[in-house]
């Protein structure tokens, strides 16, 4: 079957989930300096999978939509000093004595 042939949106589902655990891939998306950077590897994953999409069709259907756009722009909405936060070395506040609350819990 020629991938080609198929809709946009069933070729760019394909990439996505060949995407999925391609670690090279996902490593030179992570480090490219704007969204026409990711949109250029992802013509060439698209090349080698065969399913022909164009520029256009990456920026404008989702995700990929949506990933280039987060490249390219700040989050509409932030929480604290928008920092990435995996985990906390230590405490925030020292640890106090837990409350009982109707002497439940």
């Amino acid at each position: 079957m020629d991938l080609r042939s198929l809709p946009v949106s069933r070729r760019i589902e394909l990439l996505v989930q060949a995407l999925d655990g391609a670690e090279k891939t996902n490593r030179a998306l992570a480090t490219c300096s704007d969204g026409d950077a990711m949109v250029d590897i992802l013509l060439g994953a698209s090349a080698k999978l065969g399913l022909g999409l164009t520029r256009r069709d990456l920026t404008e259907t989702p995700p990929i939509r949506d990933w280039v756009w987060f490249k390219n722009n700040d989050p509409l909405i932030t929480v604290g000093d928008s920092k990435p936060r995996y985990r906390r070395e230590t405490p925030a506040t020292p640890e106090e004595p837990r409350r009982k609350f109707l002497g439940l819990f």
